[in-house]
């Protein structure tokens, strides 16, 4: 089991930015190379941010904690806001205009395209800058023939880190799925006194689930495996080891544990099932 403090991590910038606007983040966990790999941010963009209309081989849980985004024809996002983006489904352009920080979870979804780390992005991006320039989320570069060719900024870095084309999944969703967190109601959780969840949603053959909870003080709360916990307020231990406001609880695959609450504290839960790589076929 993993427990991080947001005052353990450091808020830092990306070394070779390829969207629009000031990103800064506080990287919490991250995974290793592979189809499990994942990478858990809090996320801060200050000023005019632009992302054009694109899509992913990957997963991802974004959480709005403070200030707004538009998404165009997708929707909009607000504090409160959940949205569950799926590989190989396009959404966007996505913009805004100030400061916000938003809770990010990427990973590798049920196709088993795997995830790509950051740090393997930025030493790609460093690569391609020599050949181009990026500009608001999209790579220009010129071919021997002088030909120009503008390709989508994620898509140059991933082809370039692993030597292929890209082949998206095909999209099981055909938009981005938003929730607004505030408008669904509180229900007791059976056999656990003082605890109430908010079921989001749950996604894909990989039951993938967005949950919030309520845990009253001197609650516990059971903790289920191959969850990502994040505390939205309020304050507990773990293990005997204390967690505040914006700390991360990590349970691994099998891995079991309880938090009791010393004040009401509200937690959003990441459940992502181990990814099984070899699906049934039918006979």
């Amino acid at each position: 089991m993993q427990i991080v403090p947001l005052e353990s991590r450091q808020l830092t910038q990306a070394e070779n930015q390829i969207r629009e606007g000031v990103i800064k983040a506080y990287r919490l966990i991250e995974g290793v190379p592979g189809p499990a790999n994942f990478a858990l941010k809090l996320v801060n963009i200050a000023g005019k941010f632009h992302s054009p209309r694109h899509r992913h081989n990957f997963d991802q849980i974004r959480f709005q904690i403070e200030g707004e985004f538009d998404y165009a024809a997708d929707g909009h996002f607000e504090a409160g806001s959940v949205g569950y983006f799926p590989e190989g489904t396009r959404y966007g352009p996505q913009t805004s205009d100030g400061d916000t920080w938003n809770l990010l979870l990427q990973f590798g979804g049920a196709s088993g395209s795997g995830y790509t780390s950051e740090s393997e992005e930025d030493r790609a991006a460093a690569a391609l800058k020599e050949h181009g320039s990026f500009d608001k989320g999209v790579y220009t570069y010129l071919k021997p023939d002088g030909t120009k060719v503008n390709q989508d900024a994620y898509e140059a870095l991933w082809e370039h880190i692993h030597g292929r084309p890209l082949v998206y999944p095909k999209p099981r969703y055909d938009k981005p799925v938003f929730m607004k967190s505030q408008n669904f109601d509180w229900l007791p959780v059976s056999n656990q006194p003082g605890v109430a969840s908010k079921l989001l949603g749950v996604f894909s053959e990989r039951e993938t689930t967005i949950r919030m909870l309520r845990v009253d003080a001197a609650a516990t709360l059971s903790l289920q495996a191959d969850s990502f916990y994040f505390l939205m307020q309020g304050a507990g231990k773990v293990a005997g080891q204390a967690c505040s406001r914006h700390t991360t609880i990590r349970t691994e695959d099998g891995e079991q544990g309880t938090f009791t609450a010393e004040a009401e504290t509200t937690l959003l839960q990441l459940h992502v099932p181990v990814l099984s790589m070899e699906p049934a076929r039918s006979a």
